[in-house]
Parts: structure tokens; sequence; C-alpha cells
């Protein structure tokens, strides 16, 4: 059984190289013993988006009612055929990940299935399920079962989710809008995005940042490099949106480049080792 658990934590792994090399980067700079349970996250809540959103030309709706259904029998018998919802199995016992965490992240998936534009209701519903309960369980496996710890920094976890997914939003608006037809942000109209709106987005996203990098100073010290890691990537991507006027980011998706991303490592780097974060 031990090569089992093995052999579909490193399944994980590999689908975290192949999907995200800038993810792949950031959990390496967290302590060795948490790059297993990040990577079987990170494979789990992958697969499902893949699904809503990549499988064109199959009954997306079926595969992930089937995705749903394994994924709680899994976690019921607490072994899976599927070795990536038997690595996201393990990590959800092992560290206490509670089912209505996945249960939100779920139903933000089916989501994507049926809604194309949002309420302010449904657009905090879909942020909570798709990103924030994501940060949760990473700060689960953080917190080591601290539930102190882990009550502490729940807020600041939820806030640096939101803060990724609305920056995602923003430079993913062509291929969200024109190629997929969703529109996530509430009361915006695409058809005359304007920098009046695409300020009071921004507002709301950097709101999101500030919270959350007060409970990143307070992450244990395995995981405060990785997180603030991706916090100052993010942040850096937030910052190139911020410069462009709305019709730009309505043509591309915005990126930062590798040679900046290697910066923003050895700079974050410096600053962990001198305790500065």
């Amino acid at each position: 059984m031990q090569l089992y658990d093995q052999t579909t934590f490193e399944c994980s792994k590999l689908i975290t190289k192949c999907y995200s090399t800038s993810f792949t980067l950031g959990i390496k700079t967290l302590d060795k013993e948490f790059h297993l349970p990040i990577y079987a996250i990170y494979g789990f809540v992958r697969y499902a988006d893949e699904i809503v959103d990549t499988f064109h030309g199959f009954d997306k709706k079926s595969l992930l009612e089937r995705f749903k259904a394994d994924t709680y029998r899994a976690l019921e018998e607490k072994i899976s055929l599927n070795p990536v919802l038997h690595s996201f199995q393990t990590v959800v016992h092992e560290y206490g990940i509670e089912y209505n965490l996945i249960d939100a992240f779920l139903k933000s998936m089916e989501m994507d299935l049926y809604e194309t534009s949002y309420t302010r209701q449904g657009y905090e519903e879909y942020i909570y399920g798709s990103a924030e309960v994501v940060g949760l369980m990473c700060l689960h496996v953080f917190c080591k079962n601290d539930k102190e710890k882990y009550q502490e920094l729940k807020s600041s976890a939820q806030r640096l989710g939101a803060a990724f997914q609305k920056v995602n939003f923003l430079r993913d608006l062509k291929s969200d809008y024109i190629d997929r037809g969703r529109v996530y942000f509430p009361g915006i109209d695409f058809t005359i995005f304007n920098g009046k709106a695409k300020d009071a987005i921004e507002a709301d996203i950097q709101a999101d940042f500030d919270a959350a990098y007060e409970g990143i100073k307070r992450l244990p010290s395995g995981a405060k490099w990785g997180v603030y890691l991706a916090y100052i990537y993010y942040k850096a991507l937030f910052k190139k949106i911020k410069r462009l006027p709305a019709s730009q980011i309505m043509q591309e998706r915005i990126r930062i480049p590798d040679p900046l991303k290697l910066v923003l490592w050895v700079q974050t780097y410096c600053k962990h080792k001198i305790n500065y974060l």
C-alpha cells in the first residue's frame, strides 16, 4: 500500500508540473513536508477545473457528476483507483480538511457549466468555492492540525485566494468573455468595459491583497516564503494590469515574463533568509 500511495502522489506532482510551472516553483519553496500534500490538492482542483473549461465535445455535466461521485466514494472508502482522488483523500483525512470545503469547490465547478453572468451573491459564492476554499485546504496542511492557528489565519487565507482569483478574472477577460461567454464580475457590461469599471474592480482586489498580507506574515515558517512568493507574483501581475487601459486587457492575456519571475524569486528568497517578511 505504501508504494501505491507514493505513486498516486507522484501522479499529482506530474499533473502540477505539466499544468503550471509557476505553481510548481512556488511549491518547491515550501518545506519539503508540504510538497506532496499541496501537489495532491492542486491535482484535484486542476482536474475538476479542466472538466468544465477544456473538455469540449464531451458531456461535461456527466463527467463532472462522475468525478464528484468518485470523490465522495474515495473519501468514504479512503481509497481510490483514480490516483488523483486517492492522493487527495489521503491529504483530506491526514490534515482534517472539512468536507464542506470540498462541497463548495465542486459546487463552483458546477456553476461554470450553467452560469454565464453573476449577481453579487452568485459572484461571492463562486469566489468562495473556486478560490477561497482552496486556500483553506492548503492552510490546513500548513497548520498541521493546529486548529487555533488555522482559525487565526483563516480569514487572511480566504482574502488571498479571492485576490488571486479576481486577478485571474482580469487577466483572462478575453478568453472568459469572448471564448466562453462568461462574465464573472457582477454589474459589469463588457461591451462598454471602461476605466471606471476597471478601477472599481482593482480597488476591491487591492483590499483583498492588503488583508491577505497580514496573514502571510503570521504563517508557519515552512510555508511563509512559498505563499509570499505567490503573493508577490500576483501583485506584479496585478500592477501590470493596472497600468494597462481597459481596452487592452479585453484584447490579450496579460503575463509576467520569465526573467521577472526569476527576479521575484531571488528578491523574496533574500527577504526570507533575513526574516524580513
